[in-house]
């Protein structure tokens, strides 16, 4: 794959950014990176791994007590909870070690293909897959490696298309030039030393429409009454909800919850 190879080229050492001594760490930490930044993740980490060293502490830690220590990194109840579990599992059913194969990890508490393929990749130079997070989906799409949204579909497509030995160290360097380079955003394609084979698939687009974009005033505000005094068309002020409408059977809409 000439992506690979340019990649291999661009990040020869990429390496996984949760900072770790041991797979136990790096298991704890690739479940705390869940929707959270590798950088804050490592923050609280540096305190988390001095205060619990072993399989067995975290398992024997009260829930109260583990969830402070982990609260920064969002979710931080269900992370507890999912981090005493596993570790019991962990004291129970491996010795208090992490086990070195894919079955045995999707099953602990928290642990899905991505930490799995994390873990085994990482800890163990174990090649079992590609792990698919935010940057490797997005890159992948941009990139035409693959049209699904799909972790689990698209780990399939770069597996197929890739050798094993590239799936370990394909996702660090993909990872690395997502936050360099590719950004979600702000994609520095001028610069891109992948630009030549990149189709940028939805960059041409966004761009097109961020640009084309009218800006339309806001009901009521002073920039849509200058655009009335100059001729522009007036924007409809929001209808008011009053026993009336309600009884006819319209009714304000609600706030949408942050998910």
């Amino acid at each position: 794959m000439r992506v690979a190879r340019k990649l291999a080229q661009l990040y020869p050492d990429a390496e996984c950014a949760l900072v770790h001594e041991s797979p136990l760490e790096l298991l704890i930490a690739t479940i705390l990176s869940a929707q959270c930044t590798d950088a804050r993740v490592n923050i609280v980490t540096k305190e988390l791994f001095q205060k619990y060293r072993s399989a067995e502490d975290f398992a024997r830690a009260p829930l109260p007590q583990l969830e402070k220590g982990v609260k920064t990194t969002g979710f931080f109840r269900n992370k507890a909870k999912n981090i005493k579990a596993c570790c019991q599992q962990l004291v129970d059913k491996h010795g208090g070690e992490v086990p070195r194969d894919m079955e045995s990890l999707v099953v602990l508490p928290g642990v899905g293909r991505k930490t799995a393929n994390v873990v085994l990749g990482t800890a163990f130079g174990i090649p079992s897959g590609v792990v698919v997070d935010t940057h490797v989906s997005r890159l992948s799409n941009r990139m035409g490696l693959t049209e699904s949204k799909d972790p689990i579909k698209i780990e399939q497509d770069l597996m197929r298309e890739l050798p094993a030995k590239e799936w370990i160290a394909f996702s660090h360097r993909m990872i690395q030039h997502g936050r360099r380079v590719c950004m979600a955003r702000s994609p520095q394609c001028e610069t891109c030393a992948l630009a030549d084979i990149c189709p940028r698939i939805g960059v041409e687009e966004r761009a097109t429409s961020k640009k084309g974009a009218a800006k339309v005033p806001k009901p009521g505000g002073e920039k849509q009454k200058k655009a009335v005094a100059k001729g522009g068309t007036k924007v409809a002020s929001a209808p008011k909800f009053t026993a009336k409408t309600k009884k006819a059977g319209r009714q304000p809409r609600k706030a949408v919850k942050a998910m």
